[in-house]
């Protein structure tokens, strides 16, 4: 017997067990966990794999992934992504302390760990997938298994073909491929794949998580322009008011799945930033700013206590009434990092704003590394 027909027949066993198992005991939502009010606010969870025999960076072991769907039975509302996307872009509230779960790269684990504990607390989910990669490559699901999973509460959408780092550019004969050139084979690369995901399952989201999380300001907006909604893997909430080309998104696997550390996150507010002196993210060797300077709506957000981590360490800022200036480093690592600014709300005890802002630099060889 075939390892992909024992696959599937696990998957069915889980169905089963799932369908004939007790139920969580709805009465154990105490009254205080039970939403009141409706906010304009939206936390996204990013995992990758459930599972102990794959990649620690990007993993969780299927029983701490247990313990964070049962925190947030009791605490929060797991609501469809597409639905709360599409409540936000439309100026409508969603309940307080909404929260949607997010996979990235349609791992096979997520099928045989994951799901059976979603469907136990009947909870939505999206998978962002490479569809070129579907059904050919060992350690990911088949055609088959996504369609019997998109009857279950699960969405799939886009994650581009490959996979591929958007921000490298190519060379062609010797010679470094045009800004044109490189748009015309991403959105090529991106829009394949999306016919890919319709035509396999009849329905196109438009929505695109962005491999290893690297965009630019011209990507981002193009995609826009085409429709497209982005998501992105710098951290922070989510509301009517954010950057739907880039929509931050909270790892919550790897060395961010400490269940104490994720309450923190759960609990933040989309910080309502109303400039951004950073253009890109991407980091350029001349002109690029030397201080990151935000200003915001400042009615909730307690000021004086606001701070600013860059890759976890405190930086010094400047408050000027609603403007924090924070200095950025001389010298950007290689890769990917982000300056985290977080501040109390005066009127929600215990909740903080959260606003993230990502930089991607090319190494020596003009390459974005994985």
């Amino acid at each position: 017997m075939s390892s992909r027909i024992v696959l599937l027949l696990l998957f069915c066993v889980c169905c089963v067990n799932v369908a004939l198992a007790k139920q969580p005991d709805v009465a154990a939502k105490t009254e205080t966990s039970i939403p009141t009010g409706m906010l304009d606010n939206l936390v996204i969870l990013q995992y990758h794999n459930v599972s102990t025999k794959t990649p620690a960076s990007t993993s969780i072991a299927p029983e701490k992934f247990a313990e964070h769907l049962a925190y947030l039975y009791r605490h929060y509302t797991v609501v469809d992504l597409f639905d709360a996307i599409k409540a936000l872009r439309a100026g409508n509230s969603l309940p307080d302390k909404a929260v949607a779960i997010t996979f990235d790269d349609g791992f096979d684990n997520i099928l045989l760990n994951a799901h059976p504990l979603l469907q136990k607390y009947n909870f939505p989910y999206t998978i962002f997938i490479n569809p070129q990669r579907i059904d050919k490559d060992r350690n990911q699901l088949t055609w088959y298994e996504v369609k019997q999973m998109a009857q279950e509460n699960v969405r799939f959408a886009n994650h581009t073909l490959d996979h591929l780092h958007l921000l490298n550019r190519e060379y062609r004969n010797g010679e470094k491929e045009s800004d044109a050139q490189w748009l015309t084979r991403i959105m090529y690369n991106i829009d394949q794949a999306e016919k890919l995901i319709e035509t396999q399952l009849g329905y196109s989201l438009q929505f695109l998580a962005y491999p290893y999380g690297e965009f630019d300001t011209f990507l981002a907006q193009h995609l826009e322009q085409q429709g497209y909604i982005g998501f992105a893997q710098h951290s922070g909430a989510v509301f009517s008011g954010s950057n739907f080309s880039a929509l931050p998104r909270f790892p919550a696997a790897g060395r961010y799945a400490n269940i104490n550390t994720l309450k923190v996150k759960l609990n933040s507010l989309a910080m309502p930033v109303l400039d951004n002196n950073i253009q890109s993210p991407v980091v350029s060797e001349e002109g690029f700013p030397s201080t990151l300077k935000l200003t915001v709506a400042a009615a909730d957000l307690n000021m004086n206590a606001m701070n600013c981590f860059f890759q976890g360490h405190l930086q010094d800022k400047k408050i000027i009434e609603n403007l924090v200036e924070v200095s950025l480093p001389e010298s950007f690592p290689f890769g990917r990092s982000r300056m985290n600014c977080t501040a109390p709300s005066k009127t929600q005890k215990g909740r903080f704003y959260w606003f993230s802002q990502p930089f991607f630099k090319a190494n020596e060889n003009q390459l974005f590394p994985d």
